[in-house]
């Protein structure tokens, strides 16, 4: 291993054709690199196992496909398999800064491979004066499994593969190269800094020179913004360099509406020089250096490989598939307490959504430690009978703006309930909670929490979104749904039950009258399915997925032929290969094509697009509905539908399902990569399907 000490040593000069023109980058782009080929391969699982030979992957389909790593504190590496920047977010290193936010440390790295004199370009970039991105010469690999995995061959013969990993509960990059070729190379490393909210866009300023300290070298752009702190193990040096990359185009972000042109500052350059066979180590972390990069990284990709294990226990390929990510969306904050994030890469722990997608991603995968975790820590933030839509540290820096949340965790509990060996212990432990809950909404909780002459509960105003449907334009809610949303209405009627199960008495008395005023206010006989929303005697008829939702709960005043009813009118108006349409497309409003700047995609957001999520209350309504003698059939027809989602773990984002797609066909998937209640709710609709197609009761669903 080598000395740290050669890490501020060694200065050498090379032409370094990325970095050296960067500065001027446009020039260097159309000089050097426009109209080269590139080839590119990507490893695609087309069983649990994985295949022995990868499968061709084109450019565009390259640049579309992202990996993520992870830390287990909030923070994440993302990129394109054929690493191409698209996207603000894509970074070998952004790392959760404790107030709900992120910090992008590291973007990448800009590659130069040396043999015999000979200089070859590594990195493709898009350049914004350029109309397509510059690719270099070269051939590439990709794999992800057990960890992303990049493979170069130049035209002269020199290979290489670079490997990245994240340590769980440790927020750092740990990348390895290795000479998989038969000569001596050499690679000149420029790390790419991008020291700025995640959300932000670098651009150039004043910037600080790099500095030894214990271990290694800090890296920063300037005091206050963040440092990266580099540390190697292996044939590598490093020498100060620093300059400017200018105007990256990221044309994810300029196709979503947003200014999509960054700089990067590169504060020096790595030397790695590789025999064959040699490979070497750089840690890129924070707080402090790495003491030894080279065990950090075998013990990260150790722990990788074993999780592997736990992902082919999945019995179809698209729950194995499911099963790798699942560990992506919990997290623990500052003081430990265990979470779950909403999505990648830009979403962070939402209430409604960890409630939701929680079932899923423990109970059903047989960890349900995580899910009492979970739930135990968000008792805690339970206010006025609410319980946040964003997660902070404390209940006064959380943003309580659901009105949805807490029935979303008392469902939640239910299931855990439902599923428990030892049900005493979840009425015990959150009994309290629950009633807390209800008790507030009796007497009147913010967000036009109230319940009515009726017995049935209230959200929301015309100017709030009270619902997961809560897209805003400058105009207000897209999608209001004041009054009385039929999936709170079913989650309050599903609480009501469950307190009198639990606890008797008024209870018990107040669920009977929510029921049979749910029934009679709600149910359309003549169209065989539950209004979407009422707000006072005005009735919206719209065809939504939400009655679905209400279809599928367990504790349901609706009978099993009105449930198949609703299941009948979803599958004819809602149900797509990707999931439930979030309005049929009968209606005039609805829009079948997600995409645009911000406001025509929240326009089209609930108006039509399709939520992959959805279609385990659809599949649980769908096997609540059948009889015993069709359960089974039923189960196979739908387990047949939910492994149509298998392509989309290698469409957008490895082992994840993205946040929506298309009402319309083709179907484009779109926003987030990586969806928790995707991953939660897929998960568990498989093992409903499987414990169906067994003979087994689906029970809580999960």
């Amino acid at each position: 291993m080598q000395s740290h000490a050669h890490l501020a040593q060694g200065l050498y000069a090379e032409s370094h054709g990325f970095a050296r023109h960067a500065m001027v980058a446009s020039r260097w782009g159309t000089r050097r690199l426009r109209g080269l080929t590139i080839r590119a391969n990507v490893t695609a699982i087309a069983s649990k196992t994985r295949e022995s030979a990868p499968a061709p992957l084109d450019r565009e389909a390259g640049s579309q496909l992202e990996w993520l790593l992870t830390d287990g504190l909030g923070g994440y590496a993302c990129g394109t398999a054929i690493e191409l920047p698209t996207r603000r977010y894509h970074s070998w290193l952004s790392v959760a800064r404790g107030d709900g936010r992120r910090q992008r440390l590291l973007a990448g790295v800009d590659e130069q491979l040396w043999i015999g004199g000979e200089s070859v370009p590594v990195t493709p970039a898009h350049w914004r004066s350029l109309a397509e991105p510059s690719w270099p010469n070269v051939a590439r690999t990709f794999a992800f499994d057990p960890v992303p995995t990049f493979g170069i061959a130049a035209p002269n013969g020199a290979k290489f593969e670079r490997r990245i990993v994240f340590a769980h509960g440790r927020a750092g990059a740990f990348v390895q190269w290795r000479n998989t070729g038969a000569m001596p190379i050499r690679l000149s490393v420029r790390p790419l800094l991008a020291c700025e909210d995640s959300d932000a866009l670098l651009r150039e300023r004043h910037a600080e020179s790099p500095r030894s300290v214990e271990g290694g070298v800090e890296l920063r752009v300037e005091d206050g913004q963040g440092s990266v702190f580099m540390a190697t193990g292996g044939p590598v040096s490093f020498a100060i360099d620093p300059c400017w990359y200018r105007d990256f185009k990221l044309s994810v972000d300029e196709a979503r509406g947003y200014d999509g042109t960054a700089d990067r500052y590169a504060p020096g350059i790595l030397r790695v020089d590789l025999k064959p066979g040699e490979s070497a180590v750089v840690a890129f972390t924070v707080d402090r250096c790495e003491a030894d990069p080279v065990a950090a990284f075998d013990a990260a990709v150790r722990a990788r490989t074993q999780r592997e294990q736990f992902a082919l226990r999945g019995a179809s390929t698209l729950a194995a598939r499911l099963r790798r990510g699942v560990d992506d969306f919990f997290y623990r904050d500052r003081s430990g307490r265990l979470g779950v994030l909403a999505g990648f890469p830009w979403f962070s722990e939402w209430g409604r959504d960890a409630f939701v997608s929680l079932p899923g991603l423990s109970l059903s995968v047989g960890e349900s430690e995580r899910c009492f975790q979970v739930l135990r820590g968000a008792l805690p933030f339970l206010r006025d009978g609410l319980l946040p839509n964003i997660y902070g540290d404390s209940q006064a820096t959380s943003h309580y703006g659901s009105a949805d949340a807490a029935l979303w965790f008392s469902l939640c509990v239910q299931r855990v309930y439902d599923s428990a060996r030892d049900p005493g212990r979840v009425r015990d432990e959150f009994g309290p909670a629950l009633l807390a809950i209800a008790e507030s909404y009796e007497k009147g909780a913010p967000l036009g929490l109230v319940v009515d002459q009726h017995g049935l509960l209230c959200a929301g105003s015309a100017e709030l979104n009270a619902t997961w449907m809560d897209a805003r334009t400058a105009n207000g809610p897209v999608t209001p749904r004041a009054g009385q949303p039929v999936e709170i209405v079913a989650m309050w009627c599903a609480l009501l039950q469950t307190l009198g199960d639990w606890f008797g008495g008024r209870w018990q008395r107040a669920a009977k009258r929510a029921n049979s005023a749910f029934l009679a206010r709600f149910w359309n006989e003549q169209a065989g399915m539950l209004h979407d929303c009422r707000l006072g005697d005005a009735i919206d008829a719209s065809i939504r997925p939400n009655m679905v939702i209400a279809a599928a709960l367990r504790r349901s005043p609706l009978s099993v032929e009105q449930r198949a009813a609703i299941v009948a009118a979803a599958t004819e108006h809602l149900r797509t290969p990707r999931g439930l349409r979030t309005l049929a497309p009968s209606s005039p409003f609805y829009r079948g094509c997600y995409e645009g700047g911000p406001d025509q995609r929240d326009h089209a957001y609930h108006q039509g697009t399709v939520w992959p999520w959805l279609a385990g209350f659809y599949v649980e309504a769908s096997l609540r509905a059948a009889s015993m003698s069709q359960a089974s059939s039923v189960a196979r027809e739908l387990s047949d539908w939910l492994l149509g989602f298998v392509p989309e773990t290698r469409r957008a984002g490895f082992d994840h399902v993205s946040e929506v797609f298309d009402g319309d066909e083709p179907q484009r998937p779109s926003g987030t990569f990586a969806q928790a209640w995707n991953t939660g709710e897929l998960l568990r609709a498989l093992r409903m399907c499987e414990r169906a197609m067994a003979g087994e009761p689906i029970g809580a669903g999960a």
